[in-house]
C-alpha cells in the first residue's frame, strides 16, 4: 500500500479490525505483528464479564460506580503499572496492564449504561486519531526519524484542535504537577517562548532561589550551614503567618517550575527522575532498617550518626556494584 493516499488507507482499515488482525507465524520476534485471532473472542468475553458486573444481578459495588467515583482507581492502577514496569517483572506488568485495561472497559461500560458513549465509540475514535496523526505511515507524508515525526504530529493535532483559544489548552489539570510544568513549558516553547540558551535556566534558578530565601530568612540570605549529622538538632519553626506561608509556597513553586523546565531542555522526565530518587532513598533507608534488625535493634534506637554511616556504606556498595 506504499504511496497510497490517506483516504485509501483509511478505507482499507475501516474494513479490518486494527485490534484483532491475525499474527504472522513466520517471525515471532518481528516488530508490529498484530495479535492473533484468539484475541477477539477473549476480548469479547472480557467485555461480557465487565457488563455482567454492572448488570442488575452483578456486583453492587461495580454497579454503583460512576465516571467520577472510578477516577482515583484509574490513577492508582496507572501508578501500579509504572511500578511494575520499573521492576522488570513481566508477570507483574501483565497483571497491571490488565488492571488498567479494566479501568478503560469499566469507564466505557458506565458510559454505555448512562447512554453517553460506548466502547465502540472509544475504539473508533482512537483508530481515527492514530491514522490521521501518522500520515507518514498511512498517507503520503514521509518521516525517517522520530524528529521528522514531531512536526507531522503537531500539524495533525493542531488541525484537530483548531478551535482551541490557547496553545496550553488540552494539558490535563490532574497530571502530576512536575510533569504538567514540563508540558506547559514545552507548549510555550513550540511558539518560540523559551530561553535562547538552556544554560540561562540556571541563572533563572538562582534568581528564584534568592526570591525564596528572601521569604524564608530575615536578611534574605541562605545561611551557610554545611550538611552533616554530627551537630545538635534544631527544631523546625513553622510559618505561622498565612500570608507569608503563601508567599513561600509561591516562591518554592517557582523553583520547582524552573527545575521542570531544566529537565525539559535536557530531555529528562522530571517525574521519572524524582521517582528514581524516591526509590533509591527508600532502598537505602530500608537497608538501614535491615542492618539494624540483623543485630536485634530497631531504627528508633539508633543515633542519626549511626544511621548515616550505614546509609553511606550501602551507597558506596551500590556504586561499586
Amino acid at each position: 500500500m506504499e504511496g497510497a493516499g490517506l483516504t485509501t488507507v483509511y478505507h482499507a482499515v475501516e474494513h479490518t479490525s486494527l485490534l484483532f488482525l491475525p499474527a504472522s507465524m513466520s517471525d515471532e520476534h518481528q516488530f508490529g505483528i498484530p495479535p492473533n485471532d484468539q484475541l477477539e473472542p477473549a476480548f469479547r468475553e472480557l467485555c461480557d464479564v465487565v457488563a455482567k458486573l454492572r448488570s442488575p444481578d452483578g456486583c453492587p459495588w461495580d454497579r454503583e460506580q460512576t465516571l467520577e467515583t472510578i477516577k482515583p482507581y484509574t490513577l492508582e492502577e496507572t501508578y501500579e503499572l509504572l511500578e511494575a514496569i520499573d521492576s522488570g517483572d513481566d508477570e507483574a506488568i501483565v497483571e497491571e496492564l490488565g488492571d488498567v485495561l479494566l479501568q478503560v472497559l469499566l469507564d466505557a461500560q458506565i458510559g454505555s449504561d448512562e447512554q453517553r458513549f460506548n466502547l465502540l465509540d472509544v475504539v473508533q475514535r482512537l483508530k481515527t486519531k492514530l491514522i490521521t496523526r501518522h500520515p507518514h505511515v498511512f498517507g503520503d507524508a514521509t518521516a525517517a526519524t522520530a524528529e521528522d515525526v514531531k512536526p507531522l504530529w503537531d500539524a495533525a493535532k493542531k488541525s484537530e484542535k483548531r478551535n482551541r483559544e490557547s496553545v496550553l489548552e488540552g494539558i490535563p489539570k490532574d497530571l502530576p504537577q512536575l510533569a504538567r510544568a514540563k508540558r506547559i513549558t514545552a507548549r510555550a516553547a513550540r511558539v518560540g517562548y523559551d530561553f535562547p540558551d538552556r544554560c540561562m535556566l540556571f541563572d533563572k534558578l538562582n534568581e528564584e532561589l534568592n526570591e525564596l530565601a528572601a521569604e524564608l530568612f530575615e536578611d534574605g540570605k541562605i545561611p551557610q550551614v554545611s550538611a552533616g549529622v554530627d551537630s545538635p538538632h534544631i527544631d523546625d519553626q513553622p510559618i505561622t503567618d498565612a500570608a507569608r506561608k503563601q508567599r513561600v509556597e509561591d516562591e518554592l513553586g517557582d523553583v520547582l517550575f524552573v527545575l521542570a523546565n531544566i529537565a525539559r531542555r535536557w530531555d529528562i522526565n522530571p517525574e521519572e527522575a524524582l521517582r528514581n530518587s524516591n526509590r533509591k532513598f527508600s532502598r537505602r533507608f530500608q537497608a538501614i532498617e535491615k542492618s539494624l534488625a540483623e543485630t536485634d535493634r530497631d531504627i528508633e534506637s539508633a543515633s542519626l550518626v549511626e544511621m548515616e554511616e550505614i546509609y553511606q556504606a550501602n551507597k558506596r556498595r551500590e556504586k561499586t556494584a
